[in-house]
């Protein structure tokens, strides 16, 4: 029993940790065994936004429809994300005429901690969520909003710091949004299809709590094993590296606490609410905004970094997962406690 309990308390570290040993293992594995790699990477590919939309759709089973609003603590963490990431771009442009002769690795540390900040709540936030206590529909709500925020953010700004060729603002807008709403809007869909029409089957779905969980580990493990293999085929130089992690762990850190921060300011409009309540009720809350702001869908990241920026910063999505999961694990293991 001992045993089981401390696998479940660490089960974030070792998903992390398997997910590099794997990827390690097979590179240092003879060339033959390489050849391997192309028919992984497809199922890979496929498996990862496989296991989110199931993740996805056992949470939204448990979402009643009425109760995905938007709340005050939403806009603050949205002006939050979509400030600091337009200042940052116009920090970049500042530079860029200011001294001309700059150099890039200035630039792509700037465009890596704008990737940091506009980068859209995971998915999987609402399963720790709700580990932890927190509003699920709250969080769900703010994935939505951050990243039409993001799919509007991006085409404007980035354009002043990188160019995007032929690609116009709605070409731009379009690809974000037919990369990330499909993850969101279909699960949501068939989840509400299953809760009205049939009810017997969405019982039985209600009773697997902990699955979404489970499902999310494997996904942990497969995008760590995908980060491991980023940073080994990096060419950037150590210097860059550990730059661009410490931008990411400042980042991470900085989200996180800002967005408990803007949760705990909230008070009820109903003055006659029980004390003990309001101390729950801001515990959620700054549980949920902590959550929407400092977890990232790193992989959405990493594909912002190769089609937007310059295509160094792809890799700080990879860095910023394992911070925003060691600070998960730690949250667990609290709350396990």
């Amino acid at each position: 029993m001992d045993i089981k309990k401390t696998i479940k308390d660490w089960m974030l570290p070792i998903a992390m940790v398997t997910g590099a040993s794997i990827y390690l293992l097979y590179h240092v594995m003879p060339d033959p065994v390489h050849k391997a790699g192309p028919y992984l990477e497809g199922i890979v590919s496929v498996l990862q936004p496989l296991l989110i939309f199931i993740m996805l759709f056992l949470t939204f089973c448990r979402i009643e429809p009425k109760d995905l609003k938007p709340h005050r603590w939403h806009w603050w963490l949205l002006l939050i994300q979509g400030g600091i990431f337009t200042l940052l771009g116009l920090v970049i442009v500042l530079v860029g005429r200011l001294w001309p002769g700059a150099g890039t690795d200035a630039k792509v540390l700037i465009e890596s901690a704008m990737l940091c900040m506009i980068c859209p709540t995971a998915t999987a936030a609402a399963v720790v969520t709700r580990k932890l206590g927190g509003d699920v529909a709250g969080i769900t709500t703010y994935i939505v909003l951050i990243n039409i925020v993001a799919a509007i953010l991006v085409p404007l700004i980035v354009p002043m710091i990188q160019p995007m060729g032929a690609m116009s603002f709605w070409d731009a807008f379009s690809l974000i949004l037919a990369k990330v709403l499909p993850l969101l809007i279909l699960p949501c869909f068939a989840a509400w299809l299953v809760r009205y029409l049939m009810p017997r089957i969405h019982q039985k779905l209600l009773q697997w709590q902990d699955l979404p969980f489970n499902i999310w580990v494997i996904a942990l493990v497969l995008a760590i094993a995908v980060t491991t293999k980023a940073v080994v085929k990096s060419e950037m130089s150590w210097w860059l590296l550990a730059s661009m992690s410490a931008i990411s762990l400042l980042c991470c850190a900085f989200q996180f606490a800002a967005g408990r921060h803007v949760g705990a300011q909230y008070k009820p409009r109903r003055p006659d609410v029980n004390p003990d309540v309001e101390q729950r009720g801001r515990a959620v809350r700054k549980v949920t905004a902590g959550q929407s702001l400092g977890q990232k869908n790193t992989v959405f990241a990493i594909w912002m970094g190769y089609t937007f920026m310059t295509p160094e910063t792809a890799i700080v999505g990879g860095l910023y997962s394992i911070w925003h999961n060691i600070y998960n694990s730690w949250q667990l293991y609290k709350a396990g406690r």
